[in-house]
């Protein structure tokens, strides 16, 4: 699994001009699934997001977690995170899980996040053309990668 996470002040979904998700300040997570993704890399990553400290203390220090300021979770499926730029100038996605097993993965990682910071976690629609906005706030901007654990 991939994910971008990105700090916020605010972020949101719209699919075909109707708002499906707004979130205020907190995460906005893009994932990415390939076929080799398990259980284990939704607890690594879902216990990583919710305690990576990446928000400002009372000294302007990033030592707070979204779990510790009662923040919001916006996550948005991208198959594109797995595209493949090495051959050509056209990505190839086939690393890209196809929805069938990216779904149960996709609602597997939404599903533990909101038990781990419980409350409700915001979603996109898998597999829409989705217009996504965000106030990137710093910028803050975090790439993790479940199989390459840095």
């Amino acid at each position: 699994m991939r994910l971008v996470i990105q700090r916020v002040k605010e972020a949101s979904v719209t699919v075909n001009n109707e708002l499906v998700s707004k979130v205020a300040r907190g995460l906005l997570i893009l994932i990415g699934i390939e076929d080799n993704d398990a259980d284990e890399d939704v607890e690594w990553l879902s216990n990583k997001v919710v305690n990576l400290r990446i928000f400002d203390d009372e000294n302007g220090v990033m030592n707070k977690s979204v779990k510790d300021i009662d923040g919001e979770i916006l996550v948005v499926s991208q198959f594109t995170l797995y595209a493949s730029t090495k051959k050509g100038n056209r990505p190839s996605y086939i690393r890209a899980s196809k929805p069938d097993f990216a779904v149960p993965m996709y609602e597997k990682f939404c599903d533990r996040l909101k038990s781990l910071i419980d409350k409700s976690v915001k979603t996109g629609i898998f597999g829409a053309d989705m217009k996504v906005s965000l106030l990137n706030d710093g910028p803050v901007t975090i790439l993790m990668d479940s199989h390459n654990k840095e």
